[in-house]
Protein backbone atom coordinates (compact mmCIF):
# COMPACT_ATOMS: atom_id res chain seq x y z
CA UNK A 1 0.00 0.00 0.00
CA UNK A 2 2.93 2.64 0.63
CA UNK A 3 4.29 1.37 -2.15
CA UNK A 4 1.70 2.52 -4.29
CA UNK A 5 1.55 6.11 -2.33
CA UNK A 6 4.84 6.84 -3.27
CA UNK A 7 4.57 5.96 -6.85
CA UNK A 8 0.97 8.14 -6.93
CA UNK A 9 3.28 10.89 -5.46
CA UNK A 10 6.42 10.73 -7.88
CA UNK A 11 4.31 10.33 -10.00
CA UNK A 12 1.88 13.23 -9.41
CA UNK A 13 5.25 15.36 -9.20
CA UNK A 14 6.64 14.07 -12.32
CA UNK A 15 3.27 15.09 -14.46
CA UNK A 16 3.55 18.56 -12.78
CA UNK A 17 6.94 18.60 -13.83
CA UNK A 18 6.02 18.15 -17.37
CA UNK A 19 3.02 20.82 -17.07
CA UNK A 20 5.11 23.33 -15.88
CA UNK A 21 8.03 22.90 -18.16
CA UNK A 22 5.98 22.47 -21.32
CA UNK A 23 4.12 25.79 -20.53
CA UNK A 24 7.62 27.96 -18.84
CA UNK A 25 10.78 25.98 -20.12
CA UNK A 26 13.12 24.35 -18.33
CA UNK A 27 15.08 27.31 -16.90
CA UNK A 28 11.97 29.22 -15.93
CA UNK A 29 10.83 26.52 -13.78
CA UNK A 30 12.05 25.95 -9.93
CA UNK A 31 11.48 22.71 -8.07
CA UNK A 32 9.22 25.15 -5.87
CA UNK A 33 6.56 25.86 -8.95
CA UNK A 34 6.78 22.10 -9.75
CA UNK A 35 6.17 21.00 -5.60
CA UNK A 36 3.20 23.63 -6.08
CA UNK A 37 1.53 22.85 -9.60
CA UNK A 38 1.88 19.16 -7.80
CA UNK A 39 0.29 19.85 -4.55
CA UNK A 40 3.26 18.13 -2.40
CA UNK A 41 5.49 20.15 -0.47
CA UNK A 42 9.45 20.85 -2.22
CA UNK A 43 10.88 18.17 0.85
CA UNK A 44 8.74 15.43 -1.47
CA UNK A 45 10.27 16.81 -4.76
CA UNK A 46 13.89 16.36 -3.18
CA UNK A 47 13.02 13.28 -1.71
CA UNK A 48 12.18 11.15 -4.74
CA UNK A 49 14.08 13.30 -7.65
CA UNK A 50 16.66 14.40 -5.88
CA UNK A 51 17.17 17.70 -7.44
CA UNK A 52 16.24 19.92 -10.70
CA UNK A 53 18.38 17.57 -12.67
CA UNK A 54 17.14 14.65 -11.26
CA UNK A 55 13.48 15.45 -12.46
CA UNK A 56 14.54 16.34 -15.79
CA UNK A 57 16.30 13.59 -16.61
CA UNK A 58 12.97 11.51 -15.45
CA UNK A 59 10.79 13.90 -17.19
CA UNK A 60 13.21 12.84 -20.54
CA UNK A 61 12.89 9.32 -19.96
CA UNK A 62 8.98 9.40 -19.62
CA UNK A 63 8.78 12.05 -23.09
CA UNK A 64 11.34 9.46 -24.78
CA UNK A 65 9.09 6.66 -24.42
CA UNK A 66 5.86 9.05 -25.14
CA UNK A 67 6.88 10.08 -28.31
CA UNK A 68 8.39 6.90 -29.54
CA UNK A 69 5.17 5.32 -29.03
CA UNK A 70 3.16 7.48 -30.86
CA UNK A 71 5.71 7.80 -33.78
CA UNK A 72 5.60 3.85 -33.60
CA UNK A 73 1.84 3.80 -33.67
CA UNK A 74 1.40 6.36 -36.16
CA UNK A 75 3.95 4.14 -38.50
CA UNK A 76 1.81 1.02 -37.96
CA UNK A 77 -0.98 2.72 -39.57
CA UNK A 78 0.44 3.08 -43.33
CA UNK A 79 0.80 0.34 -45.41
CA UNK A 80 3.78 1.83 -48.00
CA UNK A 81 6.47 3.66 -47.09
CA UNK A 82 4.56 6.84 -48.97
CA UNK A 83 1.80 6.52 -46.56
CA UNK A 84 3.79 5.87 -43.80
CA UNK A 85 5.56 8.40 -44.52
CA UNK A 86 2.21 10.90 -44.37
CA UNK A 87 1.43 9.48 -40.93
CA UNK A 88 4.41 10.34 -39.85
CA UNK A 89 4.78 13.62 -40.57
CA UNK A 90 0.89 14.20 -39.74
CA UNK A 91 2.14 12.89 -36.29
CA UNK A 92 4.06 16.00 -36.15
CA UNK A 93 1.42 18.41 -37.68
CA UNK A 94 -0.76 17.22 -35.05
CA UNK A 95 2.02 17.67 -32.03
CA UNK A 96 2.57 21.55 -33.15
CA UNK A 97 -1.03 22.21 -33.74
CA UNK A 98 -2.76 20.50 -30.60
CA UNK A 99 0.07 20.43 -28.09
CA UNK A 100 2.93 22.95 -29.11
CA UNK A 101 4.24 22.78 -25.48
CA UNK A 102 5.68 19.14 -26.02
CA UNK A 103 7.51 20.13 -28.61
CA UNK A 104 8.75 22.95 -27.03
CA UNK A 105 9.97 20.88 -24.06
CA UNK A 106 11.57 18.55 -27.11
CA UNK A 107 13.31 21.77 -28.18
CA UNK A 108 14.32 23.10 -24.82
CA UNK A 109 15.85 19.28 -23.76
CA UNK A 110 17.39 19.32 -27.34
CA UNK A 111 19.18 22.10 -26.34
CA UNK A 112 20.30 21.55 -22.94
CA UNK A 113 21.93 18.05 -24.21
CA UNK A 114 24.16 20.19 -26.70
CA UNK A 115 26.13 21.30 -23.44
CA UNK A 116 25.57 18.97 -20.81
CA UNK A 117 26.41 15.35 -20.51
CA UNK A 118 23.88 14.61 -17.93
CA UNK A 119 21.22 15.54 -20.52
CA UNK A 120 23.31 14.60 -23.71
CA UNK A 121 22.96 10.52 -23.35
CA UNK A 122 19.19 10.25 -23.01
CA UNK A 123 18.37 12.63 -25.76
CA UNK A 124 21.15 11.08 -28.20
CA UNK A 125 19.03 7.53 -27.56
CA UNK A 126 16.11 9.50 -28.35
CA UNK A 127 17.01 10.59 -31.61
CA UNK A 128 18.73 7.52 -32.27
CA UNK A 129 15.52 5.11 -31.79
CA UNK A 130 13.37 7.82 -33.57
CA UNK A 131 15.70 7.85 -36.82
CA UNK A 132 15.57 3.50 -36.20
CA UNK A 133 12.06 3.71 -36.34
CA UNK A 134 11.70 5.88 -39.73
CA UNK A 135 14.58 3.28 -41.31
CA UNK A 136 12.78 0.46 -40.14
CA UNK A 137 8.88 1.48 -40.99
CA UNK A 138 9.66 4.13 -44.15
CA UNK A 139 13.27 4.29 -45.27
CA UNK A 140 13.70 0.07 -45.50
CA UNK A 141 11.11 0.00 -48.12
CA UNK A 142 11.79 3.09 -49.87
CA UNK A 143 15.28 2.46 -50.69
CA UNK A 144 14.67 -1.16 -51.86
CA UNK A 145 11.51 0.42 -54.18
CA UNK A 146 13.83 3.08 -55.55
CA UNK A 147 17.48 1.39 -55.65
CA UNK A 148 18.80 4.28 -54.18
CA UNK A 149 22.47 2.88 -53.77
CA UNK A 150 24.23 6.24 -53.33
CA UNK A 151 22.75 6.18 -49.33
CA UNK A 152 22.15 3.80 -46.73
CA UNK A 153 18.47 3.73 -45.07
CA UNK A 154 20.17 5.02 -41.94
CA UNK A 155 21.46 8.47 -43.22
CA UNK A 156 17.87 8.94 -45.09
CA UNK A 157 16.23 8.20 -41.82
CA UNK A 158 18.66 10.66 -40.24
CA UNK A 159 17.80 13.60 -42.86
CA UNK A 160 13.83 12.70 -42.47
CA UNK A 161 14.03 13.38 -38.93
CA UNK A 162 16.17 16.14 -39.18
CA UNK A 163 13.76 17.66 -41.99
CA UNK A 164 10.95 17.08 -39.55
CA UNK A 165 12.62 18.62 -36.57
CA UNK A 166 13.92 21.57 -37.99
CA UNK A 167 10.94 22.57 -39.94
CA UNK A 168 9.29 22.06 -36.74
CA UNK A 169 11.11 24.54 -34.97
CA UNK A 170 11.04 27.07 -37.37
CA UNK A 171 7.26 26.71 -37.39
CA UNK A 172 7.34 27.24 -33.86
CA UNK A 173 8.84 30.61 -34.34
CA UNK A 174 6.48 31.79 -36.90
CA UNK A 175 4.12 34.68 -36.40
CA UNK A 176 1.40 31.88 -37.27
CA UNK A 177 2.26 28.32 -36.88
CA UNK A 178 -1.28 27.51 -38.27
CA UNK A 179 -0.23 28.58 -41.51
CA UNK A 180 3.39 27.44 -41.32
CA UNK A 181 2.43 23.38 -40.53
CA UNK A 182 1.49 22.62 -43.79
CA UNK A 183 4.85 23.17 -44.82
CA UNK A 184 6.09 19.77 -43.35
CA UNK A 185 4.04 18.44 -46.03
CA UNK A 186 7.10 19.21 -48.43
CA UNK A 187 8.99 16.60 -46.66
CA UNK A 188 7.23 14.21 -48.56
CA UNK A 189 8.66 15.35 -51.91
CA UNK A 190 12.23 14.02 -50.34
CA UNK A 191 10.44 10.29 -49.45
CA UNK A 192 8.84 10.05 -52.99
Amino acid sequence: MNDKKETGQSEKILNAAIRCISTKGYASVSLRDIADEAGVVLSQVNYYYKNKEGLFIEVIRVLAQHYLQEIEDKLRQGKTADEKAAYLIEYFQDMLLTNPGLIKMLFDMTSMALWSDTFKEPLRQLFDDSTTLIEKYIMKDFSQMRNIDSYSPSVLSRITLGALFGTSIHIILTENPKDAVGSLSAIQVFIK
